[in-house]
């Protein structure tokens, strides 16, 4: 296909996203925000809309499209201010579906990806532990080999998606002594006898994401559980990340992109000093500042979107995508909350919104400063 005739249908597509969200999102969001958590029923709407794991392979329920077809589904979400279902989304579509998609066998990709697609399940999965958060290798949960089965104990924190999650990749310790080659992956059924949710952590943005401690106590998985081999868990992790790191990245370009349309709008009307607010110095200035960085990080992350899908993508560049537009992401909604002034600072204005949900897009997937580590090893070595 010509690739004017691809840019055309991805445009549709984009079009397709923003009608079905502004009429099964939009005038129920805040309410969702207040409830702290998106009805269970928006997922099978999203899916009898076609918006779950999209890039999925047909014959699993997907539509078989690039990943940009993936990618704009969450961007839309968090250009329109909808940053705690992009999280939710994008857990789900970008990180559970492709691991399935690439490490599962056909058993278990005909049991779990099709119901994704259709929303009738949810996935997350399950890496961060209370004690382990980005240091993979010092998890504690464990399971044991008994038998035909593995025993699963232990516990893990800041789930996305935890209090829906019907599948939930678990990574596990299954050879305490081998360090980082001792870990394996599980597709762990939240309906078996040993599963169960914390609390729904309450958290300063992000509100309607459901973010959930998980618990798992002589939890009995069969062999078919496994993911992929035992004890390559931490590679597949690895192998993964990029993906995640992209999407996240994709995903603040976006937010930045609504923050900086509700703020240039506002400047727009807002009289000061008898003059509207983009007329003072400051205001023409400072949007040229965040516009000049969106832009360039909107650049490159179309770049690494280009290069995934090339099967080039490598793990510090992804690195590089996340760390920069992560931080672009929060300099421009702190910029412009702070152009609202003081009616930037209450709920009543989306701008506040923005704000407080960009502060998790430096934490999770991997913190800036592991972001950093791994862009430093890459240019530097190993110290």
């Amino acid at each position: 296909m010509p690739a004017n005739a691809e840019a055309e249908e991805l445009v549709l597509f984009r079009d397709t996203v923003v009608r079905v969200l502004d009429k099964a999102v939009t005038p129920h969001y805040e309410q969702w925000d207040k409830d702290g958590i998106v009805p269970r029923e928006l997922w099978r709407t999203l899916g009898e809309a076609g918006l779950l794991c999209v890039d999925a392979p047909e014959a699993y329920g997907g539509c078989g499209v690039p990943f940009d077809y993936s990618v704009a589904v969450g961007a839309e979400m968090a250009r329109m201010g909808f940053g705690a279902l992009s999280t939710n989304v994008m857990v789900h579509s970008d990180i559970v579906a492709p691991y399935l998609s690439h490490l599962g066998n056909e058993e278990q990709r005909q049991r779990w990806l099709p119901g994704m697609a259709t929303g009738e399940v949810v996935g997350a999965i399950a890496m961060t532990e209370p004690g382990a958060g980005s240091d993979l290798q010092a998890m504690r949960t464990r399971a044991v080999a008994d038998g035909d089965d593995y025993i699963l104990n232990g516990s893990k924190t800041f789930i996305t998606n935890g209090q829906h999650a019907d599948l939930v990749i678990v990574a596990a310790r299954t050879d305490p002594a081998a360090g980082a080659r001792g870990i394996s992956l599980f597709l762990v059924d939240a309906a078996l006898e040993g599963f169960s949710r914390g609390r729904n952590l309450d958290k300063i943005g992000q509100h309607c994401g459901d973010t959930s401690e998980l618990f798992f106590s002589d939890m009995r998985l069969p062999r078919s559980a496994l993911l992929g081999e035992e004890g390559q868990g931490f590679v597949y992790l690895m192998q993964e990340l990029p993906r995640e790191r992209l999407a996240i990245g994709a995903g603040s370009v976006a937010a930045a992109r609504g923050a900086l349309d509700l703020t240039i709008a506002y400047a727009n009307e807002r009289i000061v000093f008898g003059q509207k607010l983009k007329q003072l110095q400051n205001t023409r200035f400072r949007i040229a500042e965040m516009e000049t960085e969106y832009r360039i990080n909107k650049a490159f992350v179309d770049q690494c979107i280009d290069e995934y899908g090339r099967g080039e993508l490598d793990a510090a560049t992804a690195s590089m995508a996340k760390y920069s537009a992560t931080e672009m992401q929060c300099r421009v909604a702190d910029g412009c909350l702070q152009l609202f002034g003081g009616y930037g600072y209450t709920t009543e204005y989306p701008i506040s919104r923005a704000f407080t949900d960009a502060r998790v897009q430096r934490i999770y997937g991997g913190t800036s400063e592991i972001m950093k580590e791994v862009i430093a090893r890459s240019v530097l070595g190993r110290s």
